[in-house]
């Protein structure tokens, strides 16, 4: 009698989201490798197309392709964010968040609204906090409970029922691949955060409304045009106050609170070279003023 071999399970591709998936361990070295060489070939796309230049557009695609596209980045971010990795970006939320618990609430009525803009994963710290009613999108979601959108594109707020309490850019920002983007996405997020004095018996008044924002630290701090200083001066000027920060090695994080209006008229930020030397990245934010 023969016995018939059972055959393997389909890999990756047989259509389970990453968050579901198990897929095969692969080591920090190469997760970061991944990582890095999918924000270099998206900067180079994006150079591409704004000099209309399409025969090296898709020649970039292909290379993207090559590396398994979209799908594979996201599966090499996830990977960073295992518990052995050092776990997900929001816990350092939380963590900041634990000394006013008593003025917050899991209450589904008085949970803090949160827009997760790059969202990866539905089960990460905030989402198992209870005080958060968070809504995740993504350039490319494959998961149930992350609705696929361009935070460039989403409509606008009709009221302020659709604004919300906190938004999270964590690894978001530094993955647009101009600096001008980064601006506009920096002040984008002014239109769907709540003003600073509204409702604010519901959250408490010295941390929200705010945005939680995560860099590789390298961004901050081997930057030939950003250092801490001035990005404060760029958060400032878009009416923002940094209520805390955290540097490690690998990633900054910081919690800026809007606390006033964006300054009237807007100041001007250029890419100005900060620190000389060899070995700086090129990471900026510029910001087009009132008169420009």
């Amino acid at each position: 009698m023969t016995i018939q071999k059972k055959g393997r399970m389909k890999n990756l591709t047989a259509g389970r989201p990453p968050t579901i998936r198990n897929p095969k361990s692969i080591s920090r070295r190469a997760t970061k490798a991944l990582i890095n060489s999918h924000h270099l070939l998206e900067k180079k796309k994006a150079q591409a197309i704004s000099k209309g230049d399409r025969l090296a557009e898709a020649a970039i695609d292909t290379e993207i392709t090559a590396l398994g596209g979209i799908e594979k980045y996201q599966q090499a971010s996830l990977q960073g964010q295992r518990l052995d990795r050092g776990g997900d970006s929001s816990h350092v939320l939380v963590e900041w968040l634990k000394p006013t618990d008593p003025s917050l609430s899991s209450s589904t009525e008085t949970r803090l609204k949160m827009l997760e803009v790059g969202a990866l994963s539905t089960t990460n710290a905030c989402s198992r906090s209870e005080v958060f009613e968070v809504e995740r999108i993504d350039l490319n979601s494959q998961s149930d409970g992350i609705i696929q959108q361009d935070f460039m594109k989403r409509p606008l707020p009709k009221d302020d029922s659709e604004r919300f309490d906190i938004i999270s850019l964590s690894l978001v920002l530094n993955f647009v691949p101009d600096a001008m983007g980064r601006g506009a996405m920096l002040l984008r997020t002014l239109d769907f955060l709540k003003q600073p004095d509204m409702n604010g018996s519901s959250r408490p008044p010295d941390l929200f409304p705010s945005l939680f924002m995560v860099l590789p630290a390298p961004c901050i701090a081997n930057s030939r045009y950003m250092n801490e200083s001035h990005m404060e001066l760029i958060m400032n000027t878009l009416g923002y106050v940094k209520a805390r920060s955290k540097t490690t090695q690998r990633l900054v994080y910081y919690l800026w609170v809007r606390t006033s209006a964006i300054q009237s008229p807007l100041t001007t930020f250029r890419k100005t070279e900060l620190r000389s030397g060899h070995s700086r990245n090129n990471f900026a934010v510029v910001l087009r003023g009132s008169s420009e």
